[in-house]
């Protein structure tokens, strides 16, 4: 994963990840049940175990805001970043929020913007299985971003649109920390 900031004049924060993985439950249904209970659960723990020295789980509430490509041939050519986000000090977990609502807007309206999803924590577990505070694990949000090339994703943010955004993040956020990944579907 690359971890350069890339366009984004914020605070880069102390994460530095191996890798990130991405689980999508659908909430009160059987696949909710089977990621934390039974036999699946039981499989991917034992998996996990083989190939990851710690693991720190964050539970999110997605937003789309600007759809992706769903043509793995065209979403597969695209640049994925995604950032974790933390707030300041002095803005409140609910002001985060209504600020990063009203940041969608901003960022859709972003030249070479290819598909933008915010995601919401929810809630943490530093340790698999075992709720954490905010202050032993302070990210407020998780930021999945994409553009055709590393050259577009700086002009994005070069844009005018790009500056009025940048300046309204520097009204919330302390810490933007960016990795490009590369994104590979497992199921």
């Amino acid at each position: 994963m690359e971890r350069q900031q890339r366009g984004v004049d914020a605070a880069r924060g102390p994460w530095d990840f191996d890798g990130l993985s991405q689980l999508w439950i659908n909430e009160g249904g059987a696949d909710e049940r089977a990621a934390y209970d039974g036999d699946s659960a039981q499989r991917i723990a034992a998996d996990c175990d083989l190939f990851i020295g710690e693991l720190h789980i964050v539970t999110a509430e997605q937003f789309s805001v600007v759809p992706v490509p769903d043509d793995p041939s065209v979403r597969g050519k695209l640049l994925k970043r995604i950032s974790t986000l933390k707030r300041k000090p002095e803005v409140s977990e609910s002001q985060f929020r209504d600020k990063w609502e009203a940041h969608r807007e901003l960022v859709g309206k972003m030249p070479h913007v290819c598909g933008y999803r915010q995601n919401v924590v929810v809630s943490r577990e530093w340790v698999k299985g075992t709720p954490c505070s905010y202050e032993q694990m302070p990210i407020d949000g998780l930021v999945e971003i994409w553009f055709e090339t590393n050259e577009s994703l700086v002009d994005a943010f070069a844009s005018p649109e790009g500056q009025r955004t940048q300046e309204h993040g520097r009204t919330f956020l302390a810490e933007a920390t960016a990795f490009r990944v590369e994104e590979h579907r497992a199921i």
